[in-house]
């Protein structure tokens, strides 16, 4: 009995990762701005899409946005059950990654309420983690991204 326990504790628990990958991009920058993100299940399937125009805004606010309305999205699809999930975020932002790892400093003024915000997102988990990663692996947030600022351009 208890290795039929084990395996069904092993499947519950699998099904609480998700997968984010984010991406932001602005247009002159700053200029035109938006965010992408596509969140997945421990199966690969995407459970949400993020994409917003974000009007005239830095590349970096459009990055911290993008995680910003991801893990919100989560978080209220969640419910409940949003301290059990564990996270993983892909990003192309070498700054934002950095910055929520901790190994980088926050220092511009407009970066330092989206930074606190993300932070306070990711306590809502039972973990988060941010990793870096090239452009080419992060396409489908890049993908959602632009169509937000063709959209609003």
């Amino acid at each position: 009995m208890l290795g039929a326990w084990c395996f069904m504790f092993f499947r519950y628990s699998a099904r609480m990762i998700f997968t984010i990958h984010a991406d932001g991009g602005a247009r002159g920058n700053p200029g035109p701005a938006g965010s992408g993100a596509v969140v997945k299940d421990a199966d690969g399937n995407v459970v949400i899409e993020v994409s917003e125009f974000l009007g005239h805004a830095t590349n970096n606010v459009a990055e911290y946005t993008a995680v910003l309305r991801a893990l919100e999205q989560l978080a209220a699809m969640l419910g409940t059950r949003t301290k059990e999930a564990r996270i993983n975020i892909y990003m192309d932002s070498k700054l934002v990654v950095e910055q929520m790892k901790g190994a980088w400093k926050v220092k511009h003024p407009n970066m330092k309420p989206l930074h606190a915000r993300a932070t306070e997102l990711t306590r809502a988990f039972a973990s988060v983690t941010f990793a870096h990663v090239p452009r080419e692996e992060n396409g489908e947030a890049d993908a959602l991204a632009n169509a937000a600022m063709d959209r609003g351009s």
